[in-house]
C-alpha cells in the first residue's frame, strides 16, 4: 500500500516549493541567509520526495514482477522512516548534532529493512529470466548507496572521515546520494514503469543488465574517487555511469521515433531531465583540470540547484502524476505528468541558474529568477497531485 508514502511525498514536494521561495528571498537579501538552506533543500527532494517514492513503490513493483502478492504495508518502516526523516530536516538548518544522529540512525534502520524485504522477493524459477530484465536490483543497489552516503553524512558530525580515511567527505556524500541512489533507482522505475505508461516494450531488452552493472560500478568509481582522492577513479566511474544512462534514454526513446502523438509534455520532462544531469559529464574535464578562464569553484560548489531541478525534480513532474492517478484513481487512465508551461518554465529556470554561474555581476537576480521559473513549472504539478489525491480520498 504505497499511499502512505505518497501522501508525505506530496508534503516535501511542496517544502520545496517554499524552500525555493525562501532561496528567492535570501538571495535578494529580503530576509537573511541561513547557512544550512542549501542542503535542507537537496534533502527534501533526496531524502524527502524521492525517498518516499521509492519506498513506496519498490515493494509493489517487486512483487508484481515475480507474480507475487501484493506486500502489506510496513508500517515499522513507514514510521522509521519518517521520524528520521523529520529530525533529519530539524537538525540540517538548526545544525543540532543530536538530531541528526537520531534522524540518520532511524532512516538506516528504515533503507536496511526495506532493502531485506525486497531481497527475500525472491522470484520463481520460470520468474528468474525475466528478473534481469525488472528494477529491483536497482533499487537494492540504489538503497544500498543511501545507506552509504547516509553513513558518511552523518559521520560528518561524528568525526568518522578521519577514521574511514575519507579524503573529501561531503563530495563522497553528495556522489553516493546523486549518482549511486538517485541516479540508479530512477533508472529502475523508468525500467519498470515504461511499458506501462508508454504502452510498448523498452528496445533492447538485453542491455538492461549492461545499464545496471555500467551505472553501479560508474557510480562505485564516483564514490572511491574523492574517497580516496584518486581523480582516475572518478573520471573512470562517469565514463562508465554515463555511458549506462545514455544506453538507457536510447532503448526508452527508441520505440518512441516516428510516433507523434506519444511525445506529451510527460515524456519530454522524462527524457530532457537528462539534459541537466549529463551536464556534469560537460564540464567534469575542466573541473579536473582547473581550467583558469572557466568557473569551477561556481559550478562544483554552487552547480547543485540544476541537478536537484533540473534532473529529479523534473523527472518526477513526470512520474509522481502518473502514480498518483493510478493509486489514488485507478478507475482513471492514468498519463505522465506535466504541461507545456511546466516543461519550459523547468528549463529556463535551469538555463538562468547556469548562466548565474558565469556572471556573478548579476547572479542574485538570475539565480532569484531561476527559482521563480522552478516555481511556477511545480504548480501545474502541484495542483494536479491534489486533485487526485482529493479524488480518491
Amino acid at each position: 500500500m504505497p499511499q502512505p508514502y505518497f501522501l508525505m511525498s506530496l508534503l516535501y514536494l511542496f517544502l520545496v516549493g517554499l524552500a525555493a521561495l525562501a532561496s528567492i528571498l535570501t538571495g535578494l537579501e529580503i530576509i537573511p541567509l541561513f547557512g544550512s538552506l542549501k542542503w535542507l533543500r537537496v534533502h527534501l527532494v533526496t531524502l524527502g520526495a524521492l525517498t518516499e517514492i521509492t519506498f513506496g513503490l519498490a515493494p509493489t513493483l517487486a512483487a508484481t514482477a515475480r507474480d507475487l502478492p501484493r506486500p502489506k504495508m510496513r508500517w515499522d518502516i513507514w514510521l522509521s522512516l519518517n521520524a528520521g526523516i523529520v529530525l533529519l530536516l530539524i537538525g540540517i538548518p538548526t545544525i543540532t548534532r543530536a538530531l541528526i544522529v537520531t534522524g540518520g540512525t532511524l532512516v538506516g534502520i528504515a533503507m536496511v529493512l526495506l532493502i531485506k524485504q525486497l531481497v527475500d522477493m525472491r522470484p520463481a524459477q520460470s520468474q528468474r529470466k525475466a528478473s534481469n530484465t525488472e528494477g529491483r536490483k536497482f533499487y537494492i543497489t540504489g538503497l544500498s548507496y543511501l545507506v552509504i552516503g547516509g553513513l558518511v553524512g552523518t559521520g560528518l558530525w561524528l568525526g568518522w572521515s578521519e577514521a574511514l580515511r575519507i579524503a573529501s567527505p561531503i563530495e563522497v556524500h553528495v556522489h553516493t546520494n546523486l549518482w549511486g541512489f538517485a541516479a540508479i533507482v530512477l533508472a529502475g522505475l523508468l525500467v519498470d514503469l515504461y511499458p506501462l505508461f508508454a504502452n510498448r516494450p523498452l528496445a533492447w531488452q538485453r542491455s538492461i543488465s549492461w545499464i545496471y552493472w555500467s551505472m553501479t560500478l560508474g557510480a562505485l568509481g564516483l564514490i572511491a574517487g574523492p574517497w580516496l582522492n584518486v581523480s582516475l577513479f572518478t573520471v573512470v566511474g562517469l565514463v562508465l555511469h554515463t555511458l549506462g544512462s545514455v544506453l538507457l534514454l536510447v532503448i526508452a526513446i527508441k520505440p518512441l521515433l516516428g510516433e507523434r502523438g506519444a511525445w506529451t509534455p510527460g515524456v519530454w520532462h522524462l527524457f530532457t531531465s537528462y539534459v541537466w544531469f549529463f551536464l556534469p559529464v560537460v564540464v567534469a574535464p575542466l573541473i579536473v583540470a582547473r581550467a583558469s578562464n572557466f568557473p569551477v569553484q561556481e559550478i562544483s560548489g554552487s552547480g547543485g540547484p540544476i541537478l536537484i531541478f533540473g534532473w529529479i525534480v523534473q523527472f518526477g513532474y513526470a512520474l509522481v502524476p502518473y502514480l498518483f492517478t493510478r493509486f489514488f484513481e485507478p478507475h482513471k487512465p492514468a498519463r505522465l505528468g506535466g504541461t507545456w508551461l511546466s516543461l519550459a518554465a523547468v528549463h529556463a529556470g535551469s538555463v538562468l541558474f547556469w548562466v548565474s554561474l558565469f556572471f556573478p555581476n548579476v547572479e542574485a537576480v538570475t539565480r532569484a529568477a531561476a527559482y521563480g521559473f522552478w516555481i511556477l513549472s511545480g504548480i501545474p504539478i502541484l495542483i494536479a497531485l491534489w486533485k487526485s489525491l482529493h479524488s480518491g480520498l
